[in-house]
């Protein structure tokens, strides 16, 4: 058996116990909690803690799954690779630091997964070796290392009180003000996590990384990993920051949504519909639902690793070719791949009884309920009417529309190992939803809305795929109109300008105050009056005294003379 075989069968294996051990602590109520002392400091006890619970099983159990997916399609996806194993072994380290972060009850072990996550990750966005995976890499890397140093200030704080187990404190971090330095230590690692404004720019720049780290990435590992921290931490919320994050992630919902109808990068389009759906995560979280939105959270991993697989299915067949105007006419060459995507897109949309279905719905008709603002109500809507937008306009480029790549692709589902891979996940992107809604909400919501306002969650999504269908059709190859709307595409697709921001906006300042004080100081005054200055006061001396050097007999017979001279004066 190959290495990708063995994780393949030992992840579902433990992805199948998981899910099992989550239902039955789902039926009982049932939490476990293990800590190991490993030594004290004063009253301060660093142990290692593991906490059981159906939230962790149930997430871990579908971490596991869609890794074992994952890496059984990257025997195919990657065969032509000469480190397979390497390859499998940084995915693998990858799910082990997921799941060190999902099972922590401590900021101490939070903080290992959340480093291994970030530090895996880069050694991944670098894996093929070019400049702008280097680029990207670093912009991943140092994004998330703000994230880092946010928890570490909060594990330092919380020396303070004698435990880093913050499961103990949730109640005392929303009454107290030191202690909401905590909370607000942990809601900005998860902004730089989960890729919020103004951190959104280092998500579509990972997709330098091979696809099936995308897969996993954009799932259920790196991104979620925020949202997640912040559904543990959602009791120690206080509403001042339950507000301000409604206010960006809703921000970044409608952003990511505005931006991907201006993108022709295929994978670049579905990383920021993951952006999308991380702030209506984040803002469903911010309105007090956390079950809410795990359960997306859940759905989401499901179709959006689906959705990546088909995608690398297809760059894998077009001789790694990404860009969506070089496709159209895929259903024919690859029918089956084509049919997994168009049920993922559907999924996305939120069409009635997929998996996306079960929890956009109920997000979008418990936030109607509720006693909210006009903003908010209006960007939930039009966000989700942008998804739709997108999603069929990416439809239409890549199945419909008429062949644009060369001739010569060799374009076949042939690849066996790839389409077992994602035949794994489609069943439970097409039942997943109503199954976990099922387990999870045993007595339903009752949401009890007016006609209009129920149906408003279909029309929005179908007013939106028409939109995507007419801008689809618009004629791009007509310059002298598009000319016009230049500056306004280019802001788009720079993502409101966050990428340049992120990148000459952080080092400009600091590189150009570095080169004028090289200038000024350092190849300046500095250099007139101390190592140029010495060394031409040390080549003077050095001169002279190599002329009397060479002239040593006429000098001492000049000296004598005057010596001489002396004594008889």
């Amino acid at each position: 058996m190959t290495v990708c075989l063995v994780y393949f069968v030992l992840f579902g294996i433990l992805s199948l116990i998981s899910f099992i051990a989550s239902v039955v602590f789902m039926v009982m109520d049932y939490m476990i909690m293990i800590e190991y002392e490993i030594f004290s400091l004063n009253s301060s006890f660093v142990c290692f803690s593991i906490f059981f619970d159906w939230i962790s099983l149930l997430f871990m159990s579908f971490v596991l799954f869609i890794s074992s997916m994952v890496i059984f399609y990257s025997e195919d996806y990657m065969s032509g690779d000469k480190y397979l194993n390497r390859f499998i072994l940084l995915v693998v380290l990858f799910v082990a630091s997921m799941m060190f972060l999902i099972i922590s009850p401590n900021l101490i072990s939070i903080l290992l997964g959340w480093d291994g996550l970030g530090l895996v990750s880069y050694c991944l966005v670098i894996y093929y070796q070019n400049w702008k995976s280097f680029n990207s890499g670093m912009i991943t890397a140092l994004t998330n290392r703000i994230g880092d140093v946010a928890l570490l200030i909060s594990i330092a704080w919380m020396l303070n009180y004698g435990s880093w187990n913050f499961i103990f404190y949730l109640d005392f971090m929303k009454s107290d003000f030191s202690m909401g330095l905590i909370s607000f230590l942990v809601f900005l690692a998860a902004l730089t996590k989960s890729a919020q404004i103004p951190f959104s720019a280092w998500l579509p720049a990972a997709m330098a990384a091979p696809t099936p780290v995308s897969s996993l990435v954009h799932s259920s590992t790196l991104v979620t990993a925020g949202v997640y921290l912040l559904i543990r931490f959602s009791e120690s919320l206080g509403s001042n920051l339950l507000i301000l994050l409604l206010f960006i992630s809703s921000l970044t919902m409608f952003m990511s949504g505005l931006v991907a109808n201006f993108e022709f990068d295929l994978k670049k389009i579905i990383a920021l519909s993951t952006l999308s759906q991380l702030g209506l995560m984040m803002s469903i979280l911010a309105l007090g639902e956390s079950e809410l939105a795990f359960f997306h959270l859940l759905m989401h991993a499901l179709f959006k690793a689906l959705l990546f697989m088909c995608a690398g299915c297809m760059i894998h067949n077009l001789n790694d070719c990404q860009d969506i105007r070089c496709m159209g006419s895929l259903v024919k060459f690859l029918p089956l791949t084509s049919c997994f995507f168009n049920i993922c897109n559907l999924a996305l949309c939120g069409l009635p009884f997929l998996s996306g279905f079960y929890s956009k719905d109920l997000i979008l008709e418990f936030m109607s309920m509720g006693y909210i603002n006009i903003y908010v109500y209006l960007i939930f809507y039009i966000s989700t009417g942008l998804t739709a937008m997108y999603s069929i306009r990416l439809l239409y480029y890549t199945m419909i529309g008429e062949f644009n790549g060369l001739s010569f692709f060799s374009i076949n589902d042939s690849s066996i190992y790839m389409l077992k891979g994602m035949g794994g996940l489609i069943f439970l992107v097409i039942l997943g939803g109503s199954a976990v809604s099922w387990l999870m909400f045993p007595t339903p919501y009752f949401i009890c809305l007016p006609k209009l306002m129920k149906i408003m969650v279909i029309f929005v999504v179908l007013l939106g795929g028409w939109l995507g269908y007419m801008i689809s059709k618009a004629n791009f190859l007509d310059y002298s109109k598009m000319n016009y709307y230049y500056g306004f595409s280019y802001f788009m697709s720079s993502m409101w300008n966050l990428s340049y921001l992120s990148t000459f906006g952080v080092n400009y300042y600091a590189l150009s105050y570095g080169g004028k004080l090289s200038d000024l100081a350092d190849q300046g005054w500095s250099e007139y009056f101390g190592s140029q200055n010495l060394f031409i006061f040390l080549k003077g001396g050095t001169l002279f005294l190599e002329k009397i050097f060479l002239n040593n007999i006429k000098i001492f017979l000049t000296l004598l003379l005057i010596w001489i001279c002396l004594v008889f004066i």
